[in-house]
């Protein structure tokens, strides 16, 4: 037989509680993330067996139960990850900063706040990593390849050409610690009503007439990974002045909404809600990026001093030629490019640099597939697409022609590729090491070059 509980014996009729204390200590989880994930890191970092052992005698004499989520929502203890934004909007003199887990979620959050979608074209240069382009195909636009100039970035009197009534943004990318002729981008830009997003992957800390790269355009992305100059691991950032493009870009970058004040909430704009992904950057990434870019200024001045340094000491060669830069005081310089006279002796001259002593590299004559360089993008030249649909180059919102991708369609950038000969500059030399370093130059292209 059954018996009724009286309505008056529940707890939340002042009833006693069924249950009074859980004799667990800890939440259902228990404590998730502890000293087990942070010996983990430490061996990641290299830490030796003897290192590792002091650390985890040192750990284990606390009981913190921090249970850190390691996501920057809903964490028992201040964000990195916000605290990377907050230092990015000071740094860099920016209204908004959106942390994501890439370069390329930094593009793509940027292409889909700016509208890139079926239809539109963005012109992008010939020289830049592959992410730039392939970032337009997945918002469903096209990307129209633009040919360099002799700074090795994007060329401005090609991007005029290069205009049609379909395009809608132009992408600046600022390669190697050099930047982008952003006057003459931005005139173009504003003449014909079109967005400026600039991919500043390779020069983050650059400057152009004193203002950081990244703040000119109407959005900047950046790549703060081991690969780039400042960064580590894999992580992004998103940079803009404009509300709108901001509230865009992190609908993009979480779709779950997190960032909302009230996420459940219903759209306040139209616009402000869509079928984003989830870009968002992890508490790992934001508290190592956030010392990476603390660094950021330091490390500028260090390369651009050495490499002025560099250029200084260097004499008038017959055919060979330096990178022009659009702004030296604000290269980050921890690139020196030479254009020799012809492929063979950008050859001959990075093995003889080799042979100096100087780390140098060239493509010159050896056929290495690259994809910084357009003519290896087969995705985009042979229109490759993840279904057979062909969207979006074969888009019916798209009223083409569709730009006649060939391998030698920027033969002006082809050519400045193969002719380059990279030297990679050190911050910590001394000037005595720099001078060093002329001195080889000038000893190899005074008999090459």
């Amino acid at each position: 037989m059954s018996t009724v509980t009286p309505e008056a014996s529940l707890a939340v009729n002042g009833g006693p509680k069924t249950v009074e204390e859980f004799e667990a200590k800890q939440g259902g989880w228990g404590l998730k993330v502890g000293v087990d994930e942070f010996m983990a890191l430490a061996d990641t970092w290299g830490y030796s067996e003897a290192a590792r052992e002091k650390m985890r005698d040192i750990l284990e004499e606390e009981d913190p139960y921090v249970n850190p989520r390691l996501t920057r929502y809903y964490n028992p203890r201040p964000s990195r990850a916000a605290m990377l934004e907050e230092y990015a909007r000071e740094v860099f003199g920016v209204k908004y900063a959106l942390g994501v887990n890439s370069g390329t979620s930094a593009l793509m959050s940027a292409y889909v706040a700016c509208g890139i979608g079926p239809g539109t074209e963005v012109i992008i240069p010939a020289y830049t990593f592959y992410a730039t382009a392939a970032a337009v195909v997945a918002s469903k636009g096209i990307p129209v390849i633009a040919e360099i100039d002799d700074s090795f970035t994007i060329d401005p009197e090609d991007v005029e050409r290069k205009i049609t009534p379909r395009t809608k943004a132009i992408v600046p990318v600022h390669m190697v610690g050099v930047c982008a002729n952003m006057d003459a981008i931005m005139d173009i830009a504003r003449r014909h009503d079109l967005v400026v997003i600039e991919d500043n992957a390779q020069s983050c800390g650059g400057k152009y007439k004193d203002r950081y790269l990244g703040t000119i355009g109407d959005m900047g992305c950046f790549s703060l990974s081991s690969y780039e100059v400042v960064g580590a691991g894999e992580a992004g950032l998103v940079l803009t002045n404009d509300e709108w493009l901001y509230i865009r870009a992190t609908s993009q970058h979480d779709t779950a909404a997190c960032w909302r004040p009230d996420r459940y909430a219903k759209e306040r704009t139209p616009g402000e809600l869509f079928c984003g992904q989830n870009y968002r950057m992890s508490e790992m990434a934001g508290t190592v990026n956030l010392v990476q870019l603390r660094r950021m200024e330091a490390q500028r001045v260090r390369y651009n001093t050495n490499l002025r340094a560099i250029l200084g000491g260097l004499d008038q060669f017959r055919d060979t030629k330096l990178r022009r830069s659009n702004d030296p005081d604000g290269d980050v310089g921890y690139m020196l490019i030479l254009a020799a006279g012809s492929r063979e002796s950008a050859s001959a001259i990075a093995d003889a640099l080799e042979a100096e002593g100087v780390p140098a590299g060239a493509r010159g004559t050896r056929a290495s597939r690259d994809w910084h360089i357009y003519s290896y993008w087969e995705q985009i030249l042979e229109q490759k697409t993840a279904t057979e649909e062909g969207c979006p180059f074969s888009c019916p919102y798209y009223e083409g022609p569709l730009p006649d991708y060939s391998e030698d369609m920027c033969a002006r950038s082809a050519d400045l590729f193969d002719r380059a000969v990279f030297l990679s500059v050190n911050q910590w030399w001394t000037p005595n090491d720099c001078a060093s370093v002329a001195a080889a130059i000038n000893k190899v292209c005074g008999f090459l070059g």
